[in-house]
């Protein structure tokens, strides 16, 4: 069933819980994720981030994604996740994408307003849901590092943030608190009175962005605050890869499909696991 952002997030709000939001630029990773929510009765996000254009472009994967999640036995949202230009943001409201990324968080405050304003009105155009970005996270979806400034500047200012929701009309915010795109090399340490702060000022969903890594513990600690949409890639992505290295060390692999089905069933487990720590009843 293909549905908006917004209604997701609805429901994610109603629940106090949060929907996974899954970068998904193949399809043994969206076979794994529709799967494991159809599993686990859970509303979820397909997303396609601009970076992975080089992986799968949009135009090829986003028609694939927007099947499938229309077959789907529960909510499916289409979702582009870090569109940099307005240009390719409106390739994917073209094809049909139910909600966009707006990510202007390298800009100044005035520039990232400015643009995110656009990308609203484009979002409007199409009936789409939209999320923007405030603050910076360590890392980027591509694994390049964005900055040398100190990581507590990076982090969204709760003030900053409230003006920012009310200037531009957004429907989700992605908040830097802590996390960071790629693979944690230490436990990352979140900044909960950050989020507890934008929350009171901020009366739309909280993202959070690289969300893959982070402990059960944590993520329900930022779930109770007022996180509604996690974002989950590199260790679902990752789980992949494992499965693949044990089957060739057990047997002489002949067949590439042989190796694609046992990487589906392996990340179809990990987002299950995931699933379930995110959302807290069934549909």
């Amino acid at each position: 069933m293909l549905v908006t952002m917004k209604e997701i997030l609805d429901i994610a709000e109603e629940r106090h819980s949060a929907v996974g939001a899954f970068n998904s630029p193949n399809l043994e990773i969206i076979m794994a994720v529709i799967a494991a929510a159809e599993k686990n009765k859970q509303p979820v996000m397909l997303t396609h981030a601009e970076v992975h254009e080089s992986v799968m472009p949009i135009h090829i994967i986003g028609p694939i994604m927007l099947h499938i999640a229309k077959q789907a036995k529960v909510p499916v949202c289409v979702h582009l996740d870090h569109g940099d230009t307005l240009t390719y943001i409106e390739k994917a409201l073209e094809i049909g994408f139910t909600s966009i990324m707006y990510d202007g968080s390298l800009l100044s405050y005035k520039e990232n307003v400015v643009h995110t304003k656009k990308a609203v009105a484009l979002a409007r155009k199409y009936g789409a849901s939209i999320e923007a970005e405030m603050g910076i996270l360590g890392g980027r979806e591509s694994g390049s590092t964005p900055t040398e400034r100190p990581i507590e500047d990076m982090y969204t200012d709760p003030h900053d943030a409230a003006r920012f929701v009310k200037e531009t009309g957004i429907d989700a915010l992605a908040a830097s608190f802590g996390t960071a795109h790629g693979f944690y090399t230490t436990t990352p340490k979140l900044d909960f009175e950050r989020i507890k702060k934008i929350k009171e000022l901020v009366h739309i969903p909280l993202v959070m962005h690289g969300g893959s890594g982070v402990s059960p513990a944590d993520y329900k600690t930022a779930i109770s605050l007022g996180i509604r949409k996690i974002n989950y890639y590199s260790y679902m992505a990752r789980a992949g890869v494992e499965a693949i290295k044990t089957l060739l060390a057990k047997e002489d692999v002949q067949f590439f499909p042989d190796l694609a089905l046992a990487a589906t069933k392996k990340m179809e487990e990990d987002v299950s696991r995931a699933m379930q720590v995110f959302g807290n009843k069934s549909i």
